[in-house]
C-alpha cells in the first residue's frame, strides 16, 4: 500500500448508510482504494493533516452510482433506429447493423465512449450486457471504471460467436484473462427467454454457481415476450425461469414489467434483484414496472439506463428521477417511492444486486472509495431545502464534478484524467461516418 491519503471537504455528505440523514461539517478520508474515516471536519483535519485536501463548498459528496444494465458499446448506435417497439427495433434495426459492424475494436471504442459518459454523470459503476468482453474489459481498465463484464449469450450465431458453446468457451477466455482486476467481475448474462433454450439457461445456472457469479437477463420486457412465451412454453417466462432454478439470488432480472402479484410474491421468496429500466420502457412502449409493488414486497430494486440505443440517454440521475416520478404516478401516492429511497435503488440497490454490498454503494468506513461530488451552486439546484430531494428530483448529471473509482480521481473539476475524450470523439465520428456510408469496417 502506497498510504496515499485525501481529505474531501464537502458542504453535504450523503453516506445513504441505514438511519444516516444529510450531513454537514462532515470529511470523508480516502486512504489508497478504501475510505478511512468520515467524520467531523474539523477532527479529520487536525488528524491528517499530511492528506492531500478536496475542497467542495457547495457540493453533496454521496456513494457512485451504480447502472445496473447497460449495453456500453451500443454508444455507437445512439439515435440509429427510434420510435419503434421492441421487436421491430430489434429484429429489422439492431441486430442486423450489430452483424454487419460489431467487433473488438467497435465494441472497445463504444465501450469506452460509454464509460466516459458515466463517469461524467457520477456512475461508477457499470453492470454491462454485450459481446466481446474482452474489449469491454479493456475499456473499462482504461477509463478507471468499475464494470461487470458479461458472458454474453444468445442461441443464435453472430459476428462474435456461433453458438451458445461458443459464447460460452470465449466468455470464458475473457474471464480467466482478466479475473485477477480489481475494478471488474463478470456475470453469466443469457439474453432472454425468447432467445436462449433450456438447456443454455442450465448451463449458464452452471457456470454462475461454478464461478460464483451473477446471472444477468433480460426477463418480461414486453406483453409479446410473456404472451410468446406462453404459447412456445405453455407458462409465463418467470414460471419457465424457476423451473430450471435460475430464479435466486444471483439473478438479476431485467425490465420486469409485466408482473402478476404471484410473481413478485415469487421473486421475494426467491430474492431475486431487479434492474428497473424506466426511461427504456417508456420509449420503447414496453410498460411501466411495478416498482412500488416490488418495493413493498422486499424485493431488491436497482435502476439501469438500458443501452443508448434504446433509452438514449445513459443518465442515472435521469434515472433516479423517472423511477420516483413513476411509481407516484402510476399508484396515484405521491408518498411511493420517495427521493431518499429512488437514490438507494441507485447505488445500494445496484450494489446488492451485484452481490457487491459489502464493498459498494454507502460511504462507509472500509468499503471501496467510490465517491462523487454533486455541484448543487448554479441556479437551477438553488435554494437548497433538503439535499437528498435535490439529487433526485433537481441536480442532474452536468451537475457532477469530481468522481473517484477505487480511490483514484478519474473525474476532476469536470474533466476525465484517464484518457483523451476528444480523441474518442474523434473516432467515433470517424467509425459512424463509415456506417453511415455503409464502409466496410
Amino acid at each position: 500500500m502506497s498510504n496515499k491519503k485525501t481529505l474531501l471537504l464537502p458542504r453535504w455528505l450523503l453516506s445513504l448508510e441505514a438511519g444516516t440523514s444529510v450531513q454537514t461539517g462532515q470529511a470523508l478520508l480516502i486512504r489508497d482504494e478504501r475510505i478511512a474515516a468520515v467524520g467531523p471536519r474539523d477532527e479529520l483535519l487536525a488528524a491528517h493533516p499530511d492528506a492531500d485536501r478536496v475542497e467542495l463548498a457547495d457540493h453533496v459528496l454521496m456513494p457512485g452510482l451504480i447502472n445496473s444494465h447497460t449495453h456500453s458499446a451500443m454508444s455507437l448506435l445512439r439515435g440509429v433506429a427510434d420510435d419503434l417497439g421492441l421487436m421491430d427495433w430489434l429484429n429489422n434495426h439492431i441486430w442486423p447493423l450489430e452483424k454487419q459492424w460489431v467487433s473488438h475494436e467497435w465494441t472497445r471504442l463504444g465501450s469506452l465512449f460509454s464509460a466516459a459518459e458515466a463517469l461524467r454523470g457520477g456512475v461508477t459503476t457499470l453492470n454491462d450486457m454485450y459481446f466481446f468482453p474482452e474489449a469491454m474489459a479493456e475499456a473499462a481498465l482504461q477509463a478507471g471504471i468499475r464494470a461487470a463484464v458479461s458472458i454474453n449469450v444468445i442461441d443464435f450465431p453472430t459476428g462474435y460467436a456461433s453458438g451458445p458453446d461458443d459464447y460460452i468457451a470465449k466468455g470464458l477466455q475473457a474471464y480467466e484473462k482478466f479475473k485477477g482486476e480489481k475494478l471488474l467481475q463478470f456475470t453469466s448474462s443469457p439474453h432472454a427467454p425468447y432467445t436462449v433454450s433450456d438447456e443454455t439457461f442450465v448451463k449458464l445456472r452452471q457456470l454462475s454457481e461454478q464461478h460464483d457469479m451473477v446471472m444477468h437477463c433480460h426477463i418480461h420486457e414486453t406483453l409479446d415476450e410473456v404472451d410468446g412465451g406462453i404459447k412456445q412454453f405453455g407458462v409465463r417466462p418467470l414460471a419457465r425461469l424457476e423451473k430450471l432454478g435460475v430464479m435466486n439470488e444471483r439473478m438479476i432480472a431485467v425490465h420486469m414489467v409485466h408482473l402478476t402479484d404471484d410473481e413478485i410474491a415469487m421473486l421475494a421468496r426467491n430474492k431475486v434483484h431487479i434492474a428497473h429500466n424506466a426511461s427504456s420502457n417508456l420509449k420503447l412502449a414496453s410498460g411501466i414496472c411495478r416498482v412500488a409493488d416490488l418495493d413493498a414486497a422486499g424485493v431488491n430494486v436497482a435502476l439501469g439506463t438500458d443501452g443508448a440505443a434504446s433509452n438514449n440517454r445513459q443518465d442515472m440521475f435521469e434515472e433516479i428521477r423517472q423511477a420516483a416520478l413513476l411509481a407516484k404516478g402510476s399508484t396515484g401516492r405521491p408518498t411511493v417511492l420517495p427521493a431518499r429511497r429512488a437514490l438507494e435503488m441507485a447505488t445500494l440497490g445496484g450494489a446488492r444486486a451485484l452481490g457487491r454490498d459489502a464493498d459498494l454503494g454507502s460511504l462507509s468506513v472500509g468499503k471501496l472509495a467510490d465517491v462523487i461530488a454533486v455541484d448543487l451552486s448554479a441556479p437551477e439546484c438553488r435554494p437548497v431545502y433538503h439535499p437528498d430531494a435535490q439529487l433526485a428530483y433537481v441536480a442532474a448529471r452536468e451537475h457532477v464534478s469530481d468522481v473517484w473509482v477505487n480511490g483514484d480521481r478519474v473525474f476532476k473539476a469536470r474533466q476525465l484524467t484517464r484518457f483523451d475524450l476528444s480523441a474518442v470523439i474523434a473516432e467515433v465520428e470517424d467509425v459512424v461516418a463509415k456506417m453511415k456510408a455503409g464502409q466496410p469496417g
